[in-house]
């Protein structure tokens, strides 16, 4: 009996704390929602999620249920919640949303998850958001979908109703890049750009090399043709390294991993891509067997690639290349010149930061080599240098360098 008095007593606080974030609705139709937006006038906000996603889980376990987020949204929104996948272990309320959420994912093209679709009272769409946010960045975008001037299809109309100057064109072009919507980001885009008298302004070929992801695009024979003009304004290197990234994933990568695990056709590759591309298919071919052998942990080969690659275009490598190759070399080569050179390349990866992982290598390496004293004072500059949730890695790294003995081994 006191068993059943308490837990009486509890559900006024229960249902307290379930109605602190987003009301979402629940046991009804997607037209039944837009007939509820409709008489109470309010937007309908609608999260697209699956069962897989983890920014979605995040969201719902983290964001939703926030009493601020739930007193903004609430009060401006009827909000529903749509499973895009199907799983057998499906409920029958999910199972009623099969049809609307399929017709609902083709029609808005959703292609990423979480997407957050926005519709007016009346039902028609006015914007879309795209991933995860904390709180207040979430309430801000919410908020930014109830003004007209920030709606992402309110913008796509006036377009499609003749709206067509150039400040225009360049920000929805953008803004439909941010939304995931491929077809309308390259067909305004590529209108900006026919109005444009200088391509090579800082402007237009930053725009150009955002809009530049295949060889079909335009922006491609720009970047193959023009390099000396790209890499002026864009700094050096930059239409090399674009060129890079669409070649390799057209031409290099699918050739890797075959299905028969066969090993790749070097002396092919290198070949056909030199015919095509003479200007980078040797930088590119090194990159690309380094990532090659340590995917399939070819440990002598990776490391021979790494050293052939840095003693080439070593001066090329950003803070992450760096990193990730001098890396490599501490868990993989016990050669002591290797090692100092990796010292030398990790060293760099820092160069006016302080990025603890960086830090990290750095000290790693230090001990690798023989001198205990300075990786122990670097170790402890990169837990320093972590935050909260990092900081019991290094801890524990730097445990294993006082105790002595070769921990990478372990």
């Amino acid at each position: 009996m006191k068993k059943l008095l308490l837990f009486t007593l509890l559900l006024p606080l229960l249902a307290v704390a379930q109605d602190k974030g987003i009301h979402f609705e629940h046991g009804t139709s997607w037209a039944d929602v837009q007939a509820k937006a409709k008489a109470a006038n309010k937007y309908i906000f609608m999260d697209c999620f699956t069962t897989w996603c983890g920014p979605c889980k995040f969201m719902s376990a983290n964001i939703f249920p926030q009493e601020k987020v739930g007193d903004f949204m609430n009060e401006k929104f009827i909000s529903v919640k749509v499973q895009m996948d199907q799983t057998p272990k499906d409920n029958e309320e999910v199972k009623q949303w099969y049809a609307d959420a399929k017709q609902i994912e083709q029609q808005y093209s959703i292609r990423a998850y979480p997407t957050f679709l926005v519709f007016a009272p009346d039902g028609h769409i006015v914007d879309r958001q795209i991933g995860g946010a904390e709180a207040d960045q979430f309430i801000e975008r919410c908020a930014a979908s109830l003004d007209p001037a920030k709606q992402y299809y309110t913008q796509l109309e006036q377009f499609k109703n003749g709206r067509k100057d150039t400040s225009f064109l360049r920000g929805l072009a953008l803004l439909a890049l941010d939304k995931y919507d491929a077809e309308n980001a390259t067909a305004v885009s590529r209108l900006y750009l026919e109005q444009q008298k200088d391509l090579y302004s800082p402007a237009n070929l930053q725009l150009i090399a955002k809009f530049t992801q295949s060889s079909k695009d335009p922006g491609f024979d720009i970047f193959l043709h023009h390099p000396d003009k790209v890499n002026k304004v864009l700094g050096n290197g930059a239409a090399e390294n674009k060129l890079m990234q669409i070649v390799a994933q057209e031409e290099v990568y699918p050739q890797l991993m075959k299905k028969d695990k066969s090993a790749p056709d070097w002396a092919g590759l290198e070949k056909s891509i030199t015919a095509k591309y003479p200007n980078i298919a040797e930088e590119l071919l090194l990159k690309t067997k380094v990532q090659y052998y340590s995917y399939v942990k070819d440990a002598d080969k990776a490391v021979a690639n790494i050293v052939a690659y840095m003693k080439k275009y070593g001066h090329k490598a950003n803070p992450q290349e760096l990193n990730q190759y001098a890396w490599t070399i501490f868990e993989k080569c016990n050669d002591m010149a290797c090692i100092e050179q990796a010292l030398e390349w990790s060293k760099r990866s820092f160069k006016g930061n302080d990025t603890p992982a960086f830090l990290d290598t750095y000290a790693n390496l230090l001990y690798k080599s023989g001198k205990k004293a300075d990786a122990l004072v670097w170790e402890e500059k990169a837990m320093n240098a972590a935050g909260a949730g990092e900081r019991k890695n290094y801890e524990a790294t730097l445990e294993k360098m006082k105790q002595g003995g070769k921990y990478w081994e372990e």
